[in-house]
């Protein structure tokens, strides 16, 4: 705990797919309860065509990630097929430090992060120095929006690199979890977990009983359109803000 500041033991709920343990152990700093029930869960896609496309990574000017998810599974694949990171000489553009700073673990150097962690900011903020046009890969998950290859003004080839699915077996345990009595914050990082949310939980016990955090403009707005109010939203996008913000 810091400066007296404490959670008071309410129950803290993520339904993003978690990433890291840290953000879990900052919740019992501050004597909260964590609890992880993803409404969606991620796995690398696999083709046939995949040792070509990283063979061919050399030739585009940026590689542009979203996500740690899709940082995972282009790891997954390097790894797979011998490839390294040296060998891929394109700069990188990452959305959030966290994504960065995966891939700066697995050999890459990160050139270029929006001031805000979103698509929307991205389109506008990228503005490389060159003349030339410039080609771009985005690495994206199943479900990514067009934002990046609709708004950049650039050719952009995209790679599915993961797929994101609903995780149905978490549905049943975190709606009994809600009706219970005691104090809990439901914590939301994507419009996909706010979509699943209000289909599969939100239209059987409503949007009432419990605080709700989210990571995000976009992310809140999708509440909103839901039906939902948004009682917590950091100005940096992360996990670790959203907790601290929570904990004021």
């Amino acid at each position: 705990m810091h400066n007296g500041q404490s959670l008071d033991e309410e129950t803290i709920i993520f339904t993003g797919t978690p990433k890291s343990q840290d953000v879990f152990e900052l919740v019992k700093q501050y004597r909260g309860n964590p609890v992880s029930l993803p409404l969606i869960q991620v796995a690398e896609l696999s083709e046939p065509t995949d040792e070509l496309r990283l063979n061919a990574c050399h030739t585009y000017d940026w590689l542009i990630f979203t996500s740690q998810s899709a940082v995972t599974a282009f790891g997954a694949k390097l790894e797979r097929y011998g490839v390294s990171a040296d060998s891929i000489p394109s700069k990188i553009a990452a959305i959030g430090t966290r994504t960065a700073a995966a891939l700066e673990k697995i050999g890459f150097t990160v050139e270029f992060i929006p001031t805000i962690f979103s698509a929307d900011v991205f389109v506008k903020e990228f503005k490389p120095s060159q003349n030339e046009p410039l080609r771009l890969l985005f690495l994206k998950g199943s479900i990514a929006g067009i934002t990046i290859p609709e708004e950049l003004p650039f050719e952009v080839d995209e790679w599915t690199v993961y797929s994101t699915e609903k995780a149905t077996q978490n549905i049943g345990s975190l709606t009994k979890l809600l009706q219970q009595e005691k104090q809990k914050t439901v914590l939301f990082a994507s419009p996909s977990a706010v979509e699943i949310f209000s289909k599969e939980i939100a239209s059987q016990i409503g949007w009432s009983g419990y605080k709700i955090g989210a990571i995000g403009h976009v992310t809140e707005r999708a509440l909103v359109e839901a039906g939902a109010t948004v009682h917590v939203r950091p100005n940096v996008y992360t996990l670790k803000d959203l907790v601290l913000e929570l904990v004021k």
